[in-house]
């Protein structure tokens, strides 16, 4: 069993490599916002490359979801047929993810399917990027694809390409990342045929039913091992549009089993920070595993021993059609910090909130679009300072390098680097966050999705909560102040100036050692003022 699920998890990589190094548009070549999964014939996943959490935790529910739909719909899934489909209802996250799905047969056989998710620069609708902005209806945020054949009988849909490519900004991005994706698929299959050919259809199969039995067993244990029985509950808020939002959880921790429950939580929005159930799913599998054990790899077993309840028209399990473009970025790290300050007492290995947000920035014109996110700081552990300027929980991925963006885009970097000061102090102090400025060498629109700018990334155990997240214009040597979640028209020669969030401080600043304030010092994290703010000398 150990053999054969290395393997799968390896071939997963391999797609993930293959998607990458194939792919067209930065986002995905040089970001990597994508992710590469086995599910069984049954639709367990059995296997996933360390990709993006919020993709992996969906690929089961999109693909139960799919395979409904197109029995509905009367259409058969062929051993050369490939499937195509973003509809976040459908799908999980948001219109820009665009999942492929195929079968994997041997003879006659369901050996596996095969999926993978890519963030796409641009899907259409309103504003380049196709994210956030003053939307309420999920089609202004772009194109909407139901379950359909991009590969039909082994030959391309060209007719569905064309159409998808007439309605967005950056048709050859779109296609060449499609194409790239297809790729991923075909060595994926290939992939588990060979492996097939050397062990038998019969260990495969029976390898995926003992290693999701092996992860519950090992799941159950864990749960005595790592959290303490009892109720526990907490609320956090999400900058709003017109009024801010609340996620409240209460999460009972059981012999062998965790239940949670999200009643309580703000009712459906007409604007995009809806996180459909396939990301709230995501989002608390991603939580109760890093708590139970980080290391260990992640299949369908976690989900037998977890309960999950998010209301219905809820910001967690909206109706079709609420935007949810920024659902899927913000809200979903939300989640994952309502759920570890609920657990913070439950179990003594939480770390203080990270950043928690992706910093979501798009950028374009009538015939260009740009797209990326910016990390932040990493929550001070309890035995260690937090991660200085990552991309963490919900995401995985990396920044667009700067030699990239000025190629490609009418952009001039001017700073780039760690944001001083900007972390929660403590025994053990929360990362920094990053600054990142450019130069506009034409008009653009900009859009900015981002939270933690009203509310702070906590602290635990008497830390002191992170900077938050501070975002701005220069223009004609004035600022101009930018919200969380704002679409504003640039100038040429206008400097766009990002903040991110640094994370929480663990334990109290008192405590910090002389030896790691020193070292702070030494190595320009914070300054003499800033200790001096702190009473500490």
């Amino acid at each position: 069993m150990e053999v054969v699920w290395n393997a799968l998890n390896y071939i997963s990589e391999e797609m993930g490599i293959t998607l990458k190094n194939t792919a067209y548009s930065p986002n995905i070549r040089d970001r990597h916002d994508h992710s590469c999964a086995i599910l069984s014939p049954d639709g367990y996943l059995v296997a996933q490359a360390e990709h993006i959490p919020v993709h992996i935790g969906s690929m089961a529910i999109g693909l139960r979801n799919t395979l409904e739909y197109l029995e509905d719909d009367g259409k058969d899934l062929g051993k050369e047929d490939i499937i195509i489909v973003n509809n976040p209802y459908i799908s999980g996250t948001h219109l820009n993810d665009i999942t492929l799905i195929k079968p994997v047969y041997y003879g006659n056989i369901l050996a596996a399917y095969i999926a993978n998710k890519a963030h796409h620069t641009d899907i259409g609708g309103k504003i380049p990027g196709s994210i956030g902005g003053d939307i309420k209806n999920l089609h202004d945020e772009g194109v909407v694809i139901d379950p359909d054949y991009i590969i039909k009988e082994g030959k391309p849909n060209t007719r569905l390409i064309k159409k998808i490519m007439s309605r967005v900004r950056t048709p050859e991005y779109l296609k060449g990342d499609l194409m790239a994706q297809i790729a991923a698929i075909k060595i994926g299959e290939k992939r588990i045929k060979d492996l097939i050919s050397r062990i038998g259809i019969e260990k495969l199969l029976n390898s995926y039913h003992e290693s999701l039995e092996y992860v519950e067993r090992y799941v159950r244990n864990r749960i005595n091992e790592r959290l303490k029985p009892g109720k526990y509950s907490a609320e956090e808020y999400l900058e709003g549009y017109e009024e801010d939002l609340t996620i409240k959880v209460s999460i009972e921790v059981e012999e062998e089993h965790v239940k949670i429950d999200f009643t309580g939580t703000s009712w459906e929005v007409e604007r995009p920070l809806n996180a459909v159930y396939g990301v709230t799913i995501s989002a608390t599998t991603y939580a109760l595993k890093t708590i139970l054990d980080p290391k260990l790899p992640f299949n369908h077993g976690l989900y037998n021993i977890l309960d999950i309840y998010a209301p219905y028209k809820t910001i967690l399990n909206p109706s079709y059609p609420h935007p949810v473009s920024a659902g899927n970025l913000e809200t979903s790290q939300r989640i994952v910090d309502t759920i570890y300050k609920a657990l913070a007492e439950a179990s003594e290995i939480i770390p203080a909130a990270s950043c928690g947000s992706m910093n979501n920035i798009m950028l374009g014109g009538r015939d260009w679009a740009f797209y990326e996110t910016i990390g932040g700081g990493c929550g001070g552990r309890p035995l260690s300072d937090g991660v200085d300027g990552i991309h963490t929980n919900m995401t995985n991925t990396l920044n667009t390098p700067i030699e990239v963006m000025e190629r490609e885009y009418p952009i001039q970097f001017i700073q780039y680097g760690l944001r001083i000061n900007s972390c929660g102090y403590g025994r053990y102090r929360g990362g920094l966050g990053i600054t990142r400025a450019f130069k506009l060498l034409s008009n653009a629109t900009l859009t900015i999705v981002a939270s933690r700018i009203r509310y702070n990334p906590y602290g635990l155990r008497g830390g002191e909560p992170g900077e938050s997240g501070e975002h701005y214009i220069i223009r004609d040597g004035k600022r101009i102040d930018i919200g969380p979640y704002t679409t504003i028209q640039l100038r040429k020669g206008d400097i766009v100036y990002i903040n991110t969030p640094g994370g929480g401080g663990y334990g109290s600043p008192t405590d910090r050692s002389r030896q790691h304030i020193k070292k702070d010092l030494e190595e320009g994290k914070i300054t003499i003022d800033y200790l001096r703010e702190r009473g500490i000398e």
